[in-house]
């Protein structure tokens, strides 16, 4: 299939909003068994945040450094590594019940953040109560994205926000592929072609 057909079979079918999990052959080291959330996709590229790796920096540190005060009950959190880019930019996925300065709904149920306001009402235990912090963020360019899946690197599910907000990031992967009866260790590497 030529690069140019891959993006306009994808104009219409946009996978904003769903889980890309890495199929078990992914090469990349970086995403190895990674669980990511599409925010964005276009024929232009696509943009997601990595949900299963952790850093070692705690909210309370992220609070520190932007000189907050910090009331909240959940800074001994870890920061998730949302992917290579921009890993000094802050993202944070949360519920759509609350707006910030920056906030874009990606579905109905998830939004995404990237204004300093948000930091300072999660310092202040004000919420939001389901949210994930991360730094940086995984990118494609135009009919990248496309071209990985066809050579089965990711697998794409419907995204669920109890995945992202009440399962533990390590367990995120293997949870969502059980949930649709998938079994990757069942998986291999290689793509099925006619």
């Amino acid at each position: 299939m030529h690069r140019q057909n891959i993006d306009s079979d994808l104009t219409h079918n946009s996978l904003r909003g769903q889980f890309l999990l890495a199929m078990p052959g992914m090469e990349d080291p970086r995403f190895q068994h990674a669980i990511a959330f599409v925010c964005e996709h276009s024929p232009e590229g696509a943009m997601a945040i990595v949900l299963n790796v952790p850093s070692k920096v705690q909210w309370h540190d992220v609070f520190r450094q932007l000189s907050l005060a910090d009331r909240s009950l959940r800074g001994s959190e870890l920061v998730l590594l949302g992917g290579p880019l921009a890993p000094e930019q802050g993202f944070v996925l949360h519920g759509t019940g609350m707006q910030f300065d920056s906030t874009v709904p990606v579905s109905d149920d998830i939004s995404l953040t990237a204004s300093k306001d948000i930091l300072e009402s999660l310092a202040a235990g004000r919420g939001p109560d389901d949210v994930l912090v991360a730094l940086g963020y995984s990118g494609w360019e135009g009919g990248q994205l496309e071209q990985e899946l066809l050579e089965n690197a990711w697998l794409t599910l419907p995204a669920e926000p109890e995945i992202l907000f009440a399962t533990p990031s390590e367990k995120r992967w293997y949870t969502a592929a059980a949930r649709h009866g998938i079994d990757l260790s069942g998986i291999g590497s290689q793509a099925g072609h006619a």
